[in-house]
Order: C-alpha cells, then structure tokens, then sequence
C-alpha cells in the first residue's frame, strides 16, 4: 500500500475464469479494486502497467490454452515417463505456483494470497511460505469477512 489516507487495496486477481473476480468484488468491494488477469503472461503484464498492493492467485488453469500455461511442458513430461498429457495436468493443477514463482522471478515481492486449501497439505504449504514469502491462502468456502480480512492482512505485509 503507498501511504494515501483511505487508498483502496488494488488486487490482481489471476485466474482462468471470472468466478473469483466477481465474487470478490461482490463481497468485497468497499475498499477494493479489482483487475483480473486471465493468465500468467496476462498477469506479468499487468504488473509492468500498473501498481498492485497484493496479487490473488487461482492455484488451478484448466480452462486456458495449453500453449499460455507458465511451465515447461516437455520438462514436466519427463516426470511422468514423457506423457504429455499428464505433464500438460500436472501445469494445470499447479499454475498458481509456477504463476507466483514468475511474478518473483522478474522482481515483484508484493504479497500473494492462493485461492487454494492447504491445512491438508502442511509440506507443499511451508515449501511455499519458504520460496514466495509473504503468502497466505483462502480455501474456497471462506466467509466473506475471512476474505476481506485476509486481503487486508496481506496487504500490510512487509514485503520480502
């Protein structure tokens, strides 16, 4: 956040659909600015032209095209015995990761929250804190006013 008195927290959204982006400004929209990016490249984009407090990330992208999904695919495949199609899944299921691991490659540390239920998975979730810090994440049941105040919380985070 820049420091103006009552600036609304600007949010990238990233995900596949419009889903999240509308409910969020549903349930959310006093204090809030919404900009949806359909992709990873839509997303760094995004990034280059304008100033985000935090970024939202959809964890899964399997309604885009396989040629735009974040990941090297013919790499992914020789992790399942050279399958393409479960190496093209294996980037579907993962994308927010390989999304969020883009926008700190090229230098962005503003802080990202998933859209994704990790409490079952305590090792994937520390393995991500570690290498993408700040981070948090909202299961997909989350009650409006967990949300907002997730937003918030990850908006006042210091940046790594």
């Amino acid at each position: 956040m820049d420091g103006r008195v009552n600036a609304p927290v600007r949010v990238l959204v990233v995900e596949d659909g419009q889903e999240y982006t509308e409910n969020l400004a549903r349930f959310c929209a006093d204090g809030f600015v919404f900009t949806r990016a359909g992709d990873g490249g839509a997303a760094l984009a995004a990034l280059g032209e304008e100033i985000f407090d935090l970024v939202f990330l959809d964890m899964r992208f399997d309604r885009v095209q396989p040629g735009v999904l974040l990941g090297d695919i013919a790499e992914t495949a020789e992790r399942f015995n050279g399958d393409p199609v479960r190496a093209r899944q294996f980037l579907e299921e993962h994308q927010g990761a390989y999304i969020l691991q883009a926008i700190r490659a090229v230098g962005y540390a503003l802080p990202a929250v998933f859209s994704h239920d990790f409490d079952g998975e305590p090792r994937r979730w520390a393995n991500l804190v570690r290498l993408y810090a700040p981070v948090d994440y909202l299961p997909d049941n989350a009650a409006p006013s967990d949300i907002r105040a997730t937003l918030l919380r990850a908006a006042r985070a210091p940046r790594a």
